[in-house]
């Protein structure tokens, strides 16, 4: 191995570990909001549905953004995303301090911490890993994407603990502080582009058999007899199945946990141990999976259990029972996202991947707050979350029956027809 392949190939995990504290500090606003939703309904007046809604605009800013910065990612690569995002999210921090009104609050959850900070985070960063790995490629897009699973474990109990004893406007003031001092130096790291896609598989071939003795295995791309154009259609309908489907424990599991018994805490235990497993399943077994076997493979077993969990949710009568069903649930959807975004490396034109999981990933965060709003609207209607976890589980069969039949259409690229599968439209 050259010494040019040895150091690429121990920046690229550099790379790796700055992706994944990128989008753990900068997911921070997800949660903080969250935390200090009473207090800011309280002490502006405002009915709850207000910052509320002010965190459902985040998730729609940040898909939208997705598809501008994934943009950019593809034409200019990576350098600029990390610096609009750590400006984002230390400004949306301090400008929360002074908010007075409601389209205010909209504004910075929507611009700031939604389209410029976490559309400059999440489906950027995962594209762009993705380039830096082509054998392993489901691992290294598996443990960026877990630093959103992190952040919900670490950041909540700590947002808590300062609001509760120094307010929510130091918990948003020291929140920025701390994200930009975190964050400003990674953006150094991202300074350098990406290996071409040759240049990459020189390097990868010169790492020759693994510490066993053993041949590494070759990487994966694959291609369907449907078109880029088709292919990319296809996945924003499936995607749209299993993200309403996502969206409803994810925003009322605490909420049902209580309707039935359990107190506040240990509703909130299961939450956390839900995200824990998320966390496990994108460190783990999204490039276990996802390598082994292909990356719509990964997808369709995740999607099961996904959807197994959700349609059994309504006969939850137990905490241990509603324990087992919440790491289920975590372990199903903790792989879906980041293993969407492998498919799209997998199957797409490399130089596309950024812009490309942008717009798929939009089409899911529109999907998860028709899904968290359907749940609250249902239950409002019939007192229960019955006939929602059933609407969930059929949207998610929608989502099974396209992967299935992706699955018959899709073969590994053979060596000769790698080019054309790079340009073709």
């Amino acid at each position: 191995m050259t010494v040019n392949h040895q150091s690429f190939l121990k920046f690229r995990f550099v790379v790796l570990l700055g992706s994944h504290s990128m989008i753990f500090v900068g997911s921070g606003s997800l949660f903080l909001i969250a935390i200090t939703l009473k207090d800011l309904a309280s002490e502006f007046g405002w009915p709850r549905e207000v910052p509320s809604l002010a965190f459902s605009l985040q998730f729609i800013g940040g898909g939208l953004g997705g598809i501008f910065m994934g943009y950019l990612l593809d034409r200019v690569g990576a350098v600029v995303l990390p610096v609009v995002a750590t400006f984002a999210v230390v400004s949306g921090s301090i400008l929360t301090t002074l908010v007075h009104a409601e389209w205010q609050l909209f504004a910075v959850y929507l611009f700031l911490f939604g389209f410029l900070g976490q559309g400059s985070l999440y489906a950027p960063l995962m594209a762009n890993i993705s380039r830096w790995y082509d054998r392993r490629r489901g691992m290294a897009v598996g443990i960026v994407s877990s630093g959103q699973s992190l952040s919900g474990i670490i950041w909540p109990p700590i947002f808590t603990l300062i609001v509760t004893e120094v307010g929510w406007r130091t918990g948003f003031i020291g929140f920025g502080i701390v994200a930009g001092a975190i964050m400003l130096p990674m953006c150094l790291i991202f300074v350098r582009k990406p290996p071409s896609a040759e240049q990459l598989k020189l390097a990868e071939e010169a790492e020759g058999p693994d510490k066993k003795g053993r041949a590494r295995r070759p990487a994966r791309n694959s291609t369907t007899n449907l078109s880029y154009r088709q292919l990319q259609v296809v996945l924003c309908v499936a995607i749209v199945g299993c993200c309403i489907s996502m969206a409803l424990p994810l925003a009322h599991l605490v909420s049902f946990g209580t309707d039935f018994g359990l107190s506040l805490n240990e509703a909130g235990w299961i939450f956390s141990a839900m995200l824990t497993a998320a966390f496990i399943s994108r460190l783990i077994f999204v490039g276990l999976l996802s390598d082994r076997f292909g990356s719509l493979w990964a997808l369709f077993c995740f999607s099961v259990l996904q959807a197994a969990m959700v349609i059994m949710l309504a006969n939850a009568d137990s905490v241990f029972f509603l324990l087992i069903l919440g790491i289920g649930f975590g372990l199903g959807y903790g792989g879906i996202f980041p293993v969407y975004a492998v498919i799209i490396r997998e199957y797409m034109p490399p130089k596309e991947v950024g812009r490309r999981t942008g717009i798929v990933f939009l089409f899911g965060a529109i999907a998860m707050g028709i899904g968290s709003w359907m749940g609250g609207a249902i239950f409002d209607v019939n007192k229960n979350y019955d006939l929602a976890f059933l609407i969930g589980f059929a949207a998610n069969c929608v989502n099974l029956l396209i992967i299935g039949a992706l699955l018959t259409k899709a073969r590994p690229a053979e060596p000769t027809e790698v080019v054309a599968y790079r340009f073709r439209t």
